[in-house]
């Protein structure tokens, strides 16, 4: 049986598959610098591109912070607490992060942390909201 899904999945869906996609640009800057052969034996070696090195802790971030907001997103889902504020929130969440990398990578200081604490307020949202706290 096939259920649609709700926005709140739909948003995390997307919020993965940009994060899966984030090291992308890195490894290919990386396959271009060092070649293909050092770039799959010694996976130690960095980038020297200023904005390659900047994208590798952009995406970390990201995954770091996917870590947080995905379970807390999946809680929401199992307990059925959606609402228009979880929905709102991970659509905001998705595009938060968005800009996060793309400052990062472009190396613009306090549009990168305005764009962090705005997904760490994501994350605070649905935790308050599992707490009934709304």
């Amino acid at each position: 049986m096939h259920t649609p899904l709700t926005t709140e999945l739909y948003w995390l869906i997307l919020t993965i598959t940009m994060t899966a996609l984030f090291w992308l640009p890195y490894i290919a800057n990386r396959i271009i610098e060092l070649g293909a052969w050092a770039t799959l034996s010694v996976p130690d070696l960095h980038p020297e591109a200023q904005w390659a090195q900047r994208l590798m802790k952009a995406h970390a971030n990201a995954v770091e912070n996917l870590v947080v907001f995905a379970p807390l997103l999946l809680i929401v889902q199992i307990t059925g607490m959606n609402s228009s504020i979880t929905a709102t929130t991970s659509m905001v969440y998705f595009f938060t992060r968005l800009i996060h990398v793309i400052a990062y990578l472009i190396a613009v200081p306090v549009v990168r942390t305005f764009a962090f604490v705005g997904g760490f307020f994501c994350q605070l949202v649905l935790v308050i909201t599992l707490l009934n706290a709304f």
